[in-house]
Parts: C-alpha cells; structure tokens; sequence
C-alpha cells in the first residue's frame, strides 16, 4: 500500500497520457492499416489542433467547444488534402509517402510557429475542470480525470463504429478487399479520402483535448509522433482495443516508468518496439521473391525525353561491320582495348564532379567550404543508406545509428590525444562495423516497412544512450573542444577550412572508389540479385542472410567513416547532428540522386546541405519549409532520381533504374504486395531466375 500511495499520481497520470496517445495513434493506425498511408506528418496534424485549441481558449465552456470544433476541423481538412496529396504515389510504395508526409510536416511546422509563435502557448481551461479533486488522499487534476473518461467513451465509440455499422463494414472492406467494395457500388477513393479526414480529426481533437496535457510548441509534433508509431507498433493494425492497452502501457512507462526507473525509461519503449517487430518478422514467413521489385509511377522528365528522342532523327548512320573493313581502315589492337564511348559516358558524371570539388577551394568562401565538407560527410550517410536501400532492399531509417558510433569514437579518440587522421578513420570504421553487425540479425531478416521501423527504433534508442551516456557522449550539451585532427604523421592540426575540406574529400574519394568497386563487383550483383529475386536465391542454395548481413556491416562501417568526417570538419558534435532529422535527410538524399546510384546519393546530400545552410541563411528561420519543399518536390517531380535523367539501368556510378519498391504497395496489412509492422513482407513470385552462385546477376 505504501508503494501505490507513493506512485499513485504518476501511475493515474501514466493512464491520461497514455490514452491521449491512443487518441492519436488510433488515427495513424487507421490511416496506415486501413488507407496504407505511412504518415509520418500525423504529429503536426496533433499540432494543428493543439495550437487551434490554445488560441480559442478562453477559460469558458464555449471557448472549449468552439476550440475543439474549430480544432478537429481544421485537422480534417488537412487529413482530406493529405489524401489528394498521396493518390498520385499509391503504386510507389511507402517510402515515398514517408517522404512526401514528413516533408509536409517540416512544411506544416514551420508554418504553425510563424503564425502561432515560437513560444509554448497557454491554455485556459473552463474554471470547473482547473481545480483539484481528492484521489484516494491526494489532490489530482480534475480535467485529467475528465479527458480519462472522454478517452474511454471515444474508444468505446470507435469500436462501435467499426464493428456495428455500414460505415465501419465499408472501412474494413477498404483495408481487406477494395475491389469487392467497388463492385458494390461504393468508391474506394471516397472511402480512402474519408478515412484519412477521420484519422486527421482524431489527430485534431487529441491535440485540443491534450493541450492542458501537452502544451503546444516546439517539438510537440515530433514526440507525440514516436510515441503513436510505439503504439501502433505494440498494439497492431487489427484492434482499437489492442492500441487502447498498448497506449496505456506506453503512458506509464513514460511517468510511472520514470519515477520507479528513471534509468531504464528512456530506452524501454523503443526496445519494446524494437522487439515486437523483431518477433514479428521471425514468425512471419521468409521474404518472398522480389522483394526490391517496383512499379514506378510516370516519370514526367523521361517522358518528356522520350517524345523528344522519337521526333529527332538517329545520329546513327548505317553499321558496317569491322570484318568487312580493309585491314588499313581498321584501329590497331592496342586502341581497341581503350574504354569505349560507352564507359567514358559513364565515367563522365565521376570525372565531373570530382574536378568541381577540386576546384571549390579556389572557388568559395570559408564557411561555404565548410558547409561543402559537412556535405561529404553527410554524403558517405547516404551512400551507406544507398547500398542498404537500393541494393540490398532494406530501407532504413536508423543510418545514423553506426554514423553517431563513428562520430563519438572519433570525438572520444582526439581528446584522448589520438588525433592521427587515418587511425581516426580506421577505428571509427571498426567501431561503426562492429555495432552493425551486433544489431543486423535484428534488421536483415525484416522487409518492407518493417524494416523502416526496427531501424527507427535502433536509431531512437542510439539516440537515448547519447542523451544519457554523458561521460561518452557530452549528453545534451554534446562534446567540443577536442584537438584538431592531423592529416598526416607528424603534420600540424588542421584548422583551416581549406585544410578540412581537402582532408575530407580525400577521404570521401577512397571511400567512395571503394565502394564502387565492390558493388560493381560479382558479389554486388550477387547482393542486387538478392534484392530482385530472394526466394529463387535461396531456392538455387544462396546464403541469403550472409549477403544481408554483410552488406548491413559494410554499410555500417561506411556511416561510421561519414561520422569521423563530419567531427573532423565541424570541430563539435551534438545529439542533433544524429538524430532522426538527419537520418530522413540521408534516406531523403538517396531518393533525390536515385536509389541505385552512388554518385546521385553524394549530388543529394550536397543539395540538402546547400539548401538548409546556405539558401536559408538569406532566408532566416525558413530552413524547414525549404527542406519540406525539397523532400515534396524530389517525390513527385523525381521519382527515378536525378539517375533517371539519364536514363538506363541501374549503376553505382551514376545511372539508377526505378527506385526500388522497398517498402510496398498501400493496401490491406498482409495482402500480396503489401507490408505492414506484423511481419515480414509478402511479394507475388514474379521476379526472375537468379544466376548460379558465384556468377554476376544482370
């Protein structure tokens, strides 16, 4: 008795919380399961209503109920456009709407902080609901007691209508079986555009109704999202009762779990969601063939190329054949041997843009040469997040997990006076390998968004320990002040801008020839060849699960080199420059350059780094709606990556072939084609016959 008396209000605020959570997380449960909508921009649908509510509150019931009609409203309208919004991606996948929701959620907040304010708003409660009550001997606030019965009557409500009515049978035909629904008359693009105009007015009223909880501002959107992805993680797609526990659990291991275990709460949720899709995905059937396969939507650049090239007359003139030559006409042996016209067409791009990163030094300023080294690092990010995504067909984001590991172990090596530039390289490389290969059996097995969401939690949970491990990792406050890093053995410190970049780009080169060289090896066709066609893979006696898993540590081992780099250059490191923005913008990157080209993914990081510090610097505190413009604009105007300019097949060096479908299609959780966080991806066996072990797949 003494123990509950002592953690009564934490434990009865654990259930206010958590059920504003399944408020919320009931909507993005419903807009993923049911519509297959990975709305990553649900949080500043939360937001809308939070910040709606706090401006027509006026401690009166009717400021109450004009807030939270105005609120749920506003939140609805945006869930409908966010419908239009995703129609034109709906055979891309989810990584696509991953990307377009979370640019319109730097969009989204960037606008509510200009109109609202930067500032936590007040809200003001009727005056009823801003006392106290007695609780078993303890005062507790009545409004919380208040919303804890409005959540068990909205839950109660919501299972109704899904169960009891014609609208919920229309809903859950729409999730199990849209063609049927069609043929009965009802339109399942109506049916899809109303529930995410639900989900969006659940999102609204949580955010009204827990504005005295969670008070609007800053980073309200961004917590109250991970939270709901936990839930629905936890609770699953199929029952609202199931989001109901799991968001209670949720709730009290953030208040109760903080009074009781302080230390252990911040990573228990994320290893929660980490183990339950790592669960899932072992009792879930392998991965079927194809998993990487596609249907890409129109491309309006190659089919405007493609008009073009029909209207122009061949340059090609009529083919002779060298056998009919005279001997005098034709090229001596030793130039036949030289690259073709072909390999100098793809070598082109490399030579290029190495030449423009030479000569940049020359070319801009101290900062901007600054900001160009701080794009090679987040450029080897994204080429690591390339190699996963595009070849390996596992679409992560958590990359900035082993990225953070190389970065700190560089931070922690110079200040323990190992300041030798390549020593630096080598050892955070190690470090960054060896975490990657701790955590890989947890990813490789996955598919599709699954995957997308065990490296969100590995990547959340990285990011707890560098907020908590701050004899390693500085916490909050992040490391500065190590020595500078040397070049070479017995050089000074580089401290010049100039200086970093070269050492950067050098760095940036080898890693990237490297790179190229192995995926355009046999056992990178072999690791494309797993992403095309695994169950014939594994059928014809391929270790299917060796090529992932050393894939996954290679890859890691590349982050953590992009993670030495960005210390090398930046001279500090923060939690912020690993987190989960920065993981978005290298996923973000791979998709502007082409999700099989390496030097598309470096083009990508580039573009992002020059748009958040350099474009925005003229415009001040406009950086997130640049980048939210970036990721809306790469999605539709994009969809092949600048690679797909070119045209082609797939290549490192440059060419890229359809982003691969890693992800899935939208649709009913567990349907052929479709993904869902119960388990591993389910693909129709239609991929081709791989090529014998050993042997380069086309």
């Amino acid at each position: 008795m003494e123990l509950l008396d002592a953690h009564l209000v934490p434990a009865v605020d654990g259930v206010a919380f958590g059920l504003l959570l399944f408020v919320v997380a009931a909507g993005l449960s419903l807009a993923f399961g049911t519509a297959g909508v990975l709305n990553l921009s649900h949080g500043t649908l939360y937001a809308i209503g939070a910040y709606t509510g706090a401006e027509l509150s006026d401690g009166t019931w009717g400021g109450l109920a004009l807030g939270l009609a105005a609120g749920t409203a506003a939140a609805c309208v945006a869930g409908a456009g966010l419908s239009a919004a995703t129609a034109p991606l709906a055979r891309r996948g989810h990584l696509a709407q991953a990307l377009l929701t979370f640019g319109l959620a730097l969009i989204g907040g960037d606008l509510l902080i200009q109109f609202f304010g930067a500032d936590e708003l007040p809200v003001r409660v009727p005056e009823v609901l801003d006392s106290s009550v007695t609780l078993l001997g303890h005062r507790y606030p009545a409004y919380r007691l208040c919303f804890i019965v409005m959540a068990v009557l909205l839950a109660a409500f919501g299972t109704w209508v899904l169960t009891r009515t014609r609208m919920g049978a229309a809903v859950r035909a729409a999730a199990d079986d849209p063609q049927m629904l069609a043929a009965t008359g009802h339109s399942p693009r109506a049916v899809h555009t109303g529930v995410l105009a639900a989900a969006g007015a659940l999102a609204g009223a949580a955010g009204v109704l827990g504005a005295p909880i969670i008070g609007p501002g800053p980073g309200t959107s961004e917590n109250v999202l991970m939270l709901s992805l936990v839930v629905v993680v936890l609770g699953g797609l199929r029952s609202l009762w199931a989001t109901f526990a799991a968001a209670v659990a949720v709730g009290e291991v953030q208040t109760l779990g903080v009074s009781v275990a302080p230390e252990l709460a911040p990573y228990l949720l994320f290893a929660a969601m980490a183990a339950v899709l790592v669960l899932r995905s072992r009792f879930a059937e392998p991965a079927g063939a194809g998993h990487g396969s596609e249907a890409s939507g129109p491309d309006p650049v190659a089919r405007l190329r493609g008009r073009l090239a029909g209207r122009l007359p061949s340059p090609k003139g009529p083919s002779v054949g060298l056998d009919r030559l005279p001997r005098r006409n034709r090229a001596p042996a030793w130039l036949a041997r030289l690259p073709g016209r072909a390999a100098w067409w793809r070598a082109a791009p490399l030579l290029v843009l190495l030449g423009v990163l030479i000569a940049l030094p020359a070319l801009l300023d101290a900062y901007s040469i600054s900001l160009a080294g701080s794009a090679l690092a987040l450029g080897l990010l994204a080429v690591s997040v390339t190699v996963l995504t595009g070849y390996a067909g596992l679409p992560t984001l958590g990359q900035t997990a082993p990225f953070a590991v190389g970065a700190y172990a560089t931070a922690n090596l110079a200040d323990a006076g190992w300041t030798m530039g390549p020593v630096q390289i080598a050892l955070s490389a190690l470090a960054a390998a060896v975490f990657a290969a701790v955590v890989g059996p947890a990813v490789i097995r996955a598919r599709g968004t699954t995957v997308l969401m065990i490296t969100l939690a590995i990547g959340e949970l990285t990011g707890a320990v560098v907020n908590q491990l701050k004899s390693v990792t500085g916490g909050a406050d992040g490391l500065v002040g190590f020595p500078a890093t040397q070049a070479l053995w017995g050089g000074e410190g580089m401290l010049e801008e100039s200086e970093l970049y070269n050492y950067a780009l050098v760095v940036a080169v080898v890693a990237v020839a490297l790179t190229l060289l192995v995926l355009r090896s046999p056992a990178g066709k072999l690791l494309t060849g797993t992403r095309g066609a695994e169950a014939r893979m594994r059928a014809s006696g391929h270790p299917v699960g060796r090529y992932l898993l050393v894939a996954h540590i290679c890859a890691g081992a590349l982050a953590g080199v992009g993670g030495s780099l960005m210390v090398t250059v930046q001279q500090y490191l923060s939690p912020a420059d690993v987190g989960f923005e920065i993981a978005a913008f290298a996923l973000l990157a791979v998709v502007i350059g082409g999700t099989t080209s390496v030097i598309g993914a470096l083009l990508g990081a580039g573009l992002i780094v020059a748009t958040r510090d350099w474009v925005a610097g003229s415009w001040p505190g406009h950086g997130p709606l640049l980048l939210g413009v970036l990721f809306v604009a790469t999605v539709y105007v994009l969809p092949r990556g600048l690679a797909g300019l070119r045209g082609g097949g797939s290549g490192g060096g440059g060419q890229g072939g359809p982003p691969s479908d890693t992800t899935g299609s939208p649709g009913a959780p567990g349907a052929p084609g479709t993904s869902d966080t119960s388990g591993a991806e389910k693909q129709p066996p239609s991929a081709p016959a791989p090529t014998p072990a050993g042997k380069a797949s086309p």
